[in-house]
């Protein structure tokens, strides 16, 4: 059963050459701009909202992870249209990129599986959260190798014994997939996204539940909570707003991309 495309045409393009454009273009914009960071990771929060809005931000991180050696990654992310209990993997055998597919992590899937109680809800992997990183992972890590994760009514230590598991594994990295606050004004967004950000670097759970809005939440805090336990530092890599491609600052989307390293 293979994982197929159900948001290719809408928030990423459906064709491999325009995908790579845009790849290209946030890269040259972020290299006038500085020097990508020198750190090593293999754990990433990143957003999910359509490459023209989130892609920028969402790019850096996958050029961070791209050195850390890694070519197994857990791609975890909330469900958005179906509701239902727990943490959903199912057994795809690849998953459909415009790059072309890219193989399921078959060993991490097992061990998954043996370890924890997580179902399989087909419907839910029709998920964008996790499928718009599915291009990036194609694109920057050669012979990569993937599981989905979509979680719905679940809690985030749950979410968290998974993510460390994952760490326990040296050669296999974690996505954590999130857009912050949905539809605020500018001023308010920041305000609201702020929490989020200050919450992540100072992996302060306390904080994160202090008005930071994600639909992801609870896989940042369940990042927190494994980040610190296995003594990671964040490093913020990237933070903007729908704003910053669209203009309207009436109805703005947050968007941040972040890197654990140690």
């Amino acid at each position: 059963m293979k994982r197929k495309m159900s948001v290719a045409g809408s928030f990423y393009p459906a064709r491999s050459s325009e995908i790579e454009r845009y790849f290209e273009h946030f890269s040259a914009i972020y290299d006038e701009e500085g020097k990508l960071p020198n750190i090593k990771s293999r754990a990433v929060i990143v957003p999910h909202a359509g490459y023209v809005y989130s892609g920028y931000s969402a790019n850096v991180a996958y050029r961070v992870l791209q050195n850390s050696g890694c070519k197994r990654f857990v791609v975890i992310g909330p469900s958005h249209r179906v509701g239902f209990d727990g943490i959903s993997l199912c057994d795809f055998s690849s998953y459909e990129t415009p790059f072309g597919d890219i193989d399921t992590d078959v060993e991490s899937a097992r061990k998954l599986k043996e370890r924890f109680s997580l179902c399989c809800h087909a419907d839910a992997h029709a998920e964008h959260s996790t499928e718009v990183q599915f291009p990036f992972l194609k694109y920057y890590i050669d012979d990569v190798s993937i599981v989905e994760l979509v979680y719905s009514f679940s809690k985030s230590n749950e979410i968290a014994k998974i993510i460390d598991f994952i760490l326990e594994q040296k050669d296999v990295g974690v996505v954590i997939s999130t857009d912050l606050s949905h539809f605020y004004t500018l001023s308010n967004a920041v305000r609201l996204d702020n929490i989020c950000i200050e919450a992540i670097e100072k992996l302060d759970v306390q904080k994160l539940h202090g008005g930071c809005e994600a639909c992801g939440i609870l896989g940042v805090e369940a990042m927190l909570f494994s980040a610190k336990k296995a003594s990671l530092k964040p490093y913020i890599l990237d933070y903007r707003t729908s704003a910053d491609a669209s203009g309207d600052t009436d109805r703005v989307v947050g968007y941040v991309s972040v890197a654990f390293e140690g």
